[in-house]
């Protein structure tokens, strides 16, 4: 059995462990909230290692965010070579913080299991077809 690779897992928000079952229930963007599950479907890792762990999503959708404005005003400055309208570039990066917030909140967990939890392995033997049961 060939094992799921972490890049394609972390794309799709997969679990960290089993690298199958999903860490957030509904679609990217809806008018649903946009909730982690509790419990991975699969392996039933609990994704909240401790209490107040996603706290430190924050300052990782924080990085994405600061990467992402630099990214949109490069952009527009090579687009449009404005230098004169401050409210171009304002609205720019507003509009798209805007638009990607709801892939930082997603992401910014998924890189924090993924990347940033000693905690978190992965275990290859639970990355298989067979749907895993729990006693």
């Amino acid at each position: 059995m060939a094992e799921t690779p972490k890049s394609w897992a972390m794309l799709h928000c997969k679990c960290p462990r089993c690298r199958r079952g999903n860490m957030f229930n509904g679609l990217l963007y809806s008018f649903r909230s946009n909730q982690i599950n509790e419990r991975c479907p699969r392996c039933n890792m609990v994704f909240e290692i401790e209490p107040g762990y996603f706290y430190a999503a924050m300052y990782v959708s924080y990085s994405l965010n600061v990467m992402e404005s630099g990214l949109l005003w490069f952009s527009t400055y090579t687009i449009t070579h404005n230098t004169t309208s401050p409210w171009l570039y304002i609205s720019v990066i507003l509009g798209g913080c805007l638009i990607l917030a709801p892939i930082n909140f997603r992401y910014s967990r998924v890189f924090l299991l993924y990347w940033l939890s000693p905690k978190v392995h992965y275990q290859p033997h639970l990355d298989t077809d067979d749907k895993i049961s729990h006693p």
